[in-house]
């Protein structure tokens, strides 16, 4: 009996496995796939994008070096260039794997806000940007970047934060959000819900089929408010196992399963791909 259990067993995950690949394949036929990747780096954020026409962009780039492995599985191992590198704001969590990036590959554009940080990070990240040669751009809303179908916008900070400093960063962090066709992400950096309540109260289009959760699931972001603005159908949790912090916190899962939002945490699940082709989307 229990040998005939396991073949059971097995051959459910099996047949999971099948009807996966049979939906990206559905997906796939004759279209044009939007892929968002969300890194498993521990407690930080990393994003990996390949739009359609296989541009490469890279948002954040977590505490440390796992990056540049996860990396090495999404791009062929010939390609050294980045089209586009975003960095939300300079904390460790999410700027020292760039440094890392910018050694090793070629980096056309950089955008961030410029703000000012007296930490080791910050210094490395002002030599390394300044020798890499990049096209350098500082975030401000009303922003476009376009390429084919895909649009990224930019609609935090809401003025030039350029040669400004801040102790805390976190409230200085780039809001983005891109959109193929009809499908659309929301990039909240780790944004409190002060800046939250000043996007609803600026009437950004914030609505969003999936949101990356502000500050890795903290109590401070992700208020009740700006989750029913965005009326995402799945959030993305980026935070590490067992992390000091207590991220995320039951406070932010609670409102998330309020609204009935799928949750989708990177210290539970790894990797996260999300693939679109502009009208549905799939999670891997």
């Amino acid at each position: 009996m229990e040998k005939k259990s396991v073949f059971i067993i097995l051959g459910t995950l099996v047949g999971l496995n099948i009807l996966a690949w049979s939906a990206v394949y559905e997906l796939s036929k004759g279209a044009e796939l939007l892929e968002v990747t969300f890194f498993d780096v521990g407690q930080g954020d990393a994003i990996f994008i390949e739009t359609p026409q296989r541009h490469q962009i890279l948002i954040d780039g977590g505490p440390d070096s796992a990056v540049l492995e996860k990396m090495g599985k999404e791009m062929p191992f010939w390609d050294r260039t980045i089209d586009l590198i975003v960095l939300t704001h300079p904390e460790r969590d999410h700027m020292s794997g760039l440094l890392e990036v910018l050694k090793r590959y070629k980096v056309e554009n950089i955008l961030w806000t410029g703000v000012l940080r007296d930490t080791a990070e910050y210094k490395e990240w002002q030599r390394l940007i300044q020798k890499e040669g990049a096209k350098i751009y500082i975030a401000q809303a009303g922003q476009r970047i376009e390429g084919g179908e895909i649009s990224f916008d930019i609609l935090y900070p809401f003025d030039s934060l350029e040669g400004q400093e801040f102790k805390d960063s976190n409230d200085t962090s780039i809001i983005a959000k891109l959109i193929f066709n009809e499908t659309s992400f929301l990039f909240t950096g780790d944004a409190t819900m002060k800046v939250e309540k000043r996007l609803i109260n600026e009437g950004e289009d914030i609505d969003s089929d999936v949101l990356k959760v502000g500050h890795h699931g903290s109590k401070t972001s992700s208020a009740g408010e700006f989750i029913q603005a965005v009326s995402p159908g799945t959030a993305v949790i980026s935070v590490g196992g067992d992390n000091n912090y207590g991220h995320p916190y039951p406070e932010t899962l609670a409102i998330l399963e309020k609204y009935g939002i799928k949750i989708l945490r990177t210290d539970l699940i790894g990797d996260i791909k999300i693939i679109s082709d502009g009208i549905n989307f799939i999670i891997q």
